[in-house]
């Protein structure tokens, strides 16, 4: 499903200068930085092709600029998600708005009161989903992402020594899995290999916070060579065009494990839903 990786628009959100603030930002961490390499990050999804509603940032959101975890929008559904951190929580409802005023897309709630997910625990293969149980995403959660696209496999996944799933598995390509080769990485490949219901291919690079990319209508963009010259090493290998991209500074909130796939919402908009 080639497709699943052709997208038209992206939701992304500024950082506010609270972001700064946040618990477990290392002592060299510059605001100023971050918010430039945002900026590229934006630009660069713009570069290939996608339409970005890019939001302002929100003082009394701090994280706000995570998107990835308030929604998961797949087949022009947005499922809004119940973050795991309750202080996150009222994102998920300015996220519904957004999507529902900007995009018309039809969106679903999650009834189940005690569920819990971050849209970083939920992994699409454009064939499959994998929810991955941490810390923020519980098994009613991942009975939630299965409702919501009941058309695809939904498996639960067990991960552990990262605050996500998507900081240890990504896609890399139509029916490539992008992993590291650490232990925890290995393991929780493991898991999906064992309960996939379809068969991939496995890109394995050396540093785990590499193997966090994004596939985008043809082009994967992956970390810099500055940070992980051997996994970029991996990375050119590939036969598809690579991008490299700088989001050292925004990795500096360590007890959020910042990623490329964290700073935005990635969509395919059905052409028979029009702009409002």
């Amino acid at each position: 499903m080639a497709n699943a990786f052709r997208f038209t628009h992206a939701i992304v959100c500024r950082l506010p200068d609270s972001f700064e603030k946040n618990a477990g930002a290392t002592s060299n961490f510059n605001l100023g930085v971050a918010k430039e390499q945002h900026a590229a990050y934006v630009s660069t999804l713009r570069r290939l092709g996608l339409d970005v509603i890019e939001l302002p940032p929100d003082e009394a959101l701090p994280d706000c600029v995570f998107v990835e975890d308030t929604a998961v929008v797949v087949n022009g559904t947005a499922l809004i998600t119940r973050p795991g951190q309750p202080s996150r929580q009222k994102e998920a409802i300015i996220m519904k708005a957004i999507i529902q005023k900007e995009l018309g897309l039809p969106t679903v709630e999650i009834s189940d009161q005690k569920a819990t997910v971050d849209g970083g625990d939920v992994l699409f293969t454009g064939k499959e989903f994998f929810v991955g149980i941490s810390d923020r995403t519980n098994l009613s959660g991942a009975r939630a992402v299965a409702a919501a696209f009941p058309e695809f496999p939904c498996t639960p996944v067990k991960v552990s020594g990262a605050l996500h799933l998507k900081n240890l598995v990504t896609m890399a390509g139509p029916d490539i899995i992008c992993a590291s080769k650490t232990k925890d990485s290995e393991e929780v490949l493991k898991r999906m290999e064992r309960e996939a219901t379809f068969q991939y291919q496995i890109l394995r690079v050396p540093d785990r916070d590499a193997a966090n990319c994004l596939f985008i209508n043809g082009t994967l963009i992956h970390r810099t060579s500055d940070e992980f010259q051997e996994s970029v090493k991996v990375f050119n290998e590939l036969a598809c065009d690579t991008l490299e991209l700088d989001i050292s500074e925004v990795a500096k909130i360590t007890k959020l494990q910042a990623a490329l796939t964290c700073c935005s919402i990635l969509i395919r908009k059905p052409k028979h839903i029009k702009n409002l």
